[in-house]
């Protein structure tokens, strides 16, 4: 069997794995026998194999599948780093997808934009990885021209479809996120730093709507009303993983996030239009209510 048959049928046998929950295997075989016949490989395997597959799984692409001996099906056993294993296993499927469909442009259509700054991906966390010191030229938004500034690089975190790096502008000592798309170019220094002990990049974040910490703020309890069928995207997908329901009837979902107000925010709830409602706090009220105010001027 060619080297691609093993990784597609342990591509496959995670597919199962996750689309189901937890199947036995029995169920993963079938499946396996499926994806032989449409992809024309030989998938279906013995218990013995299957076994041995799953611990090449779990070298690969570090997804544990483990057996439940009182209900007798395989489950994936979630840890901290689930979401990068997800991110990576969606990405092999979009590419996998993509090679056996041959001429897939007609049949899948893309949003014509700009690249994300992924290209900085490899250089950043090796310099993130390794402690390195780097210069950045960077071209904000609202600046003509691009500024390089020594920098040292502590995460890349994504917010609504873009990347941003989390580092410490050396010049100014504060903490800084900087779209990946707006990096200009950087190099390695030969400068080192030491990675802050105390750095917690997730609790940083944790009440925050996109990549903006507002200094010295205290999170606020943000209650909402939807209408219904926006109500039903908004529990398919969640504003923020604070997102806590209160009413859900058939005129009306009602939820809470725990957040900073800031910019990011209202903008969100202000894509929303006549479906939303800001019940409170008062304050983000009466900021979204002049918002549409000074729109209807225009």
């Amino acid at each position: 069997m060619a080297k691609q048959d093993y990784f597609l049928r342990y591509l496959a046998i995670i597919r199962k794995v996750r689309r189901q929950g937890e199947a036995n295997f029995m169920e993963i075989n079938d499946y396996l026998r499926d994806e032989s016949e449409f992809m024309d490989r030989p998938f279906s395997v013995s218990k013995r194999t299957f076994m041995r597959d799953l611990n090449e799984i779990r070298e690969l692409f570090k997804v544990d599948i483990r057996y439940d001996f009182n209900k007798g099906v395989y489950f994936i056993a979630e840890d901290e780093q689930s979401d990068l294993n997800n991110r990576m296993l969606e990405s092999i499927d979009t590419i996998n997808s993509l090679k056996m469909m041959g001429d897939a442009t007609r049949y899948m259509f893309f949003e014509k934009r700009k690249a994300h700054g992924t290209h900085h991906f490899y250089g950043l966390l090796h310099a993130i990885k390794n402690r390195v010191i780097i210069l950045l030229v960077h071209q904000k938004f609202d600046s003509d021209e691009p500024k390089e500034r020594p920098v040292e690089p502590y995460a890349l975190k994504e917010s609504k479809g873009r990347w941003y790096l989390l580092a410490k502008d050396r010049n100014d000592r504060r903490i800084k996120t900087f779209g990946l798309d707006r990096i200009l170019s950087f190099q390695n220094t030969s400068g080192r730093f030491d990675y802050p002990m105390h750095m917690d990049v997730n609790e940083m974040f944790r009440y925050c709507f996109g990549v903006i910490n507002p200094d010295d703020a205290v999170p606020e309890e943000i209650i909402l009303s939807f209408e219904h069928e926006q109500g039903k995207f908004i529990k398919s997908y969640p504003i923020h993983e604070s997102q806590e329901i209160l009413v859900d009837t058939s005129k009306e979902l009602r939820i809470k996030l725990t957040l900073f107000t800031t910019r990011d925010l209202v903008m969100e709830i202000l894509s929303y239009g006549m479906a939303v409602k800001v019940i409170s706090p008062e304050r983000l009220k009466e900021e979204v209510k002049a918002i549409h105010q000074g729109a209807l001027k225009q």
